[in-house]
């Protein structure tokens, strides 16, 4: 008998939807137990969020400061796990708060340790940098990192702002406007993902996890845009200046900022991203390598 973990945190309930889309062959198998974990805050964020919420959490997320969480429960801290199926979001560049406040705590050292993990994220489109973030903290917990999928919102960059946000600031996911798409990761790709449970199910049945990157990544489960990986290195190092200099405020004067930094994030994303793009397109034929080099490794899971 093979035991699976599978951790989750999801406000609107789509990552929760993908952890069970994707466990359905594990369900639908006698020799293996599949336990669910879902994150929970002492003090929860609010769904659908407000303006100063959505904001107001910008630093620490960024910064990745863990807050309170609920006990994990007993019986999963008694448990081995031989593979943990960890799905987070992208809050600002970095994992949510709840998923880093739980690699952060004393839990996950027990739970993670010398287990095999396979991180699975539900983003709007950058998540690159947040993985990198991952790989970290689970090192920091003697995790075995063997597998990574990545489900994204697949329509442009900049209809996909608009229809999150929407989303999350009204708590229902529709079409916005009546024409819009659906925000987030499509129903559709959605129910193909237990296509990915298939493939875990077979590799950990077999011990062979060693080669489980390489058959997900053949079967498309992890997309790589070069221009995004720009975007999302380079957000990296203004956040940082940013929420550092936020984080150290106090409380009115932090609201002031956050102000700025709302106004700042709408002209990079409607004026500075369409430029960064256009660079990006008449640069690309003199970087096919090191792009076609950066794709392999972010695909990859070292």
């Amino acid at each position: 008998m093979k035991n699976v973990l599978i951790i989750y945190y999801s406000q609107s309930g789509q990552l929760k939807s993908i952890a069970k889309n994707i466990a359905k062959p594990l369900l639908n198998t006698e020799d293996i137990n599949v336990t669910f974990y879902e994150i929970e805050l002492e003090k929860p964020f609010p769904f659908p969020w407000n303006n100063e919420a959505f904001f107001d959490v910008f630093p620490e997320s960024f910064l990745q400061i863990p807050t309170q969480l609920k006990p994990v429960p007993s019986e999963i801290l008694k448990q081995k796990f031989d593979l943990i199926l960890l799905h987070y979001q992208v809050w600002y560049l970095s994992p949510s708060i709840p998923i880093n406040s739980f690699l952060k705590s004393e839990h996950a050292k027990i739970i993670l340790k010398d287990t095999p993990v396979v991180t699975i994220n539900g983003s709007r489109n950058m998540w690159i940098m947040a993985q990198e973030k991952i790989k970290v903290l689970l090192k920091n917990n003697n995790a075995q990192l063997k597998g990574n999928i990545g489900l994204v919102d697949r329509v442009g960059n900049l209809i996909s702002v608009i229809t999150i946000v929407e989303w999350m600031f009204s708590g229902v996911k529709k079409k916005y406007l009546g024409f819009f798409p659906l925000p987030g990761v499509s129903e559709k790709d959605i129910e193909e993902s237990s296509k990915f449970g298939d493939i875990l199910l077979s590799s950990l049945q077999e011990d062979k996890l060693e080669f489980l990157q390489d058959k997900l990544v053949a079967n498309d489960a992890v997309r790589i845009s070069s221009y995004l990986v720009t975007v999302d290195k380079t957000a990296n190092k203004i956040f940082d200046k940013w929420s550092n200099f936020i984080f150290k405020k106090e409380r009115e004067s932090r609201k002031f900022w956050l102000k700025l930094f709302k106004v700042y994030l709408l002209l990079a994303i409607w004026l500075i991203s369409p430029i960064v793009y256009i660079l990006h397109v008449l640069s690309y034929p003199f970087k096919i390598k090191k792009i076609k080099k950066e794709i392999q490794y972010y695909q990859g899971i070292k």
